[in-house]
């Protein structure tokens, strides 16, 4: 066992012992998920996946897929055609409150269920088959593998889903929603019975995390605009009355289900899933909460942790009889041309009248337009010749 899957494996083994919450109550079929389950994957940029503890379990991916349907329809119609019909802030309230704008009848954002059923009815197709065939794509595509309905948990959904054609209903007297609620509502509710792993969960986080490649099969699965999107949505409303703790704890965009799952996203570095089914009073799984947290820490994966490599990109100076050659490789942002920067001027005041110096940037993996100009503004300003090599 390699050291990263020895820290998950000891990080499982610690939150095992919590037995606090129960099993979704209101889906008969969630009901009687065997409440012992435990897993947790991660994904890295090379696209290995670790996997520990019971990493076969099959659940249905429930709330879980509303981030990647509202990509899809983020694909389909552009940031602001989505979000003229729902919002995009915390609405403080659980999952399944009527939380709908004053006057608009706009849903609070598409990771509550109004918003989410709003969303899905942006899907295109003709019926519930073909709206549901471009959602399981999508959501395949994410994963790295084809994934499919579990008709017994849609039927489950279907049967005891009266609030949430409440909601459609509302939201079609409106105009929110401008299809048949039937068609809205059972979409949403095959879209909440896929069948995933958490292995499943963590490749589709890792490639959020990768702003929307997909480090497993090598695809661009959406842009990294659509990305960056939705994991802002996430940052903010993933997990329900709970967010604002989540944010404060544990410092990922993350989204839970009542089926007991939780993915997490560590832009850049990780995509994360856990899995157990008893849930706390917010909808969440107690132990998957409590490893996340337990890895967010020991990673250093918070959102809001300084990153030196932003600020400080990999820099080396060669010496040849014709100059000096910078090189730059990492990333380089807007605040990292100012250790760039020094080293110029420093470099100004150095070498002989007349030589040249060459600023290459062709190992930078990533080059924000704006620092790059910053760096041959200043190149520009300095006595010294100037040759660039991208």
């Amino acid at each position: 066992m390699d050291t990263i899957t020895a820290l998950l494996s000891g990080a499982l083994e610690e939150v095992r012992p919590l037995t606090d919450g129960a099993t979704a109550s209101y889906i008969p079929e969630l009901a009687e998920a065997d409440p012992d389950q435990l897993a947790l994957s991660v994904v890295g940029p090379r696209g290995r996946v670790r996997s520990v503890g019971d990493e076969d379990a099959e659940f249905t991916i429930q709330s879980m897929s509303k981030p990647f349907v509202l990509a899809l329809a983020l694909v389909e119609h552009g940031r602001d055609a989505v979000f003229a019909k729902v919002g995009a802030e915390p609405s403080g309230e659980p999952f399944n409150a009527i939380s709908l704008e004053q006057n608009t009848g706009r849903p609070a954002n598409p990771l509550i269920n109004a918003g989410a059923i709003a969303t899905t009815a942006l899907i295109g197709g003709d019926d519930l088959d073909a709206r549901t065939g471009r959602i399981v794509e999508l959501l395949s595509a994410f994963a790295g593998r084809s994934l499919w309905v579990d008709e017994s948990v849609y039927a489950s959904e279907s049967l005891t889903g009266d609030r949430n054609r409440a909601l459609a209903h509302l939201m079609r007297s409106y105009g929110i929603i401008d299809v048949p609620v039937e068609l809205a509502v059972e979409t949403y509710f095959r879209q909440c019975a896929l069948l995933v792993t958490v292995r499943d969960l963590a490749v589709m986080a890792s490639t959020l995390a990768f702003g929307g490649w997909n480090p497993v099969t090598g695809e661009r699965v959406v842009s990294e605009a659509v990305a960056r999107d939705v994991l802002s949505i996430m940052a903010s409303c993933g997990m329900y009355d709970y967010s604002g703790q989540w944010l404060l704890r544990v410092g990922l965009p993350a989204k839970s289900g009542v089926s007991g799952g939780i993915l997490a996203v560590a832009p850049s570095q990780f995509g994360v899933a856990a899995f157990s089914p008893r849930l706390d009073g917010y909808g969440n799984s107690v132990r998957a909460v409590a490893v996340v947290e337990r890895l967010s820490e020991r990673l250093g994966m918070h959102l809001l942790e300084p990153h030196e490599n932003l600020a400080a990109p990999t820099v080396s100076v060669d010496s040849s009889p014709d100059g000096r050659t910078i090189r730059l490789s990492g990333e380089l942002g807007f605040a990292g041309t100012e250790r760039v920067l020094a080293i110029l001027r420093d470099l100004a005041g150095s070498i002989p009248a007349g030589s040249t110096v060459t600023l290459d940037v062709r190992e930078l993996a990533r080059t924000h337009p704006a620092a790059l100009a910053a760096l041959e503004g200043e190149f520009n300003a300095l006595p010294l010749g100037l040759r660039l090599q991208t």
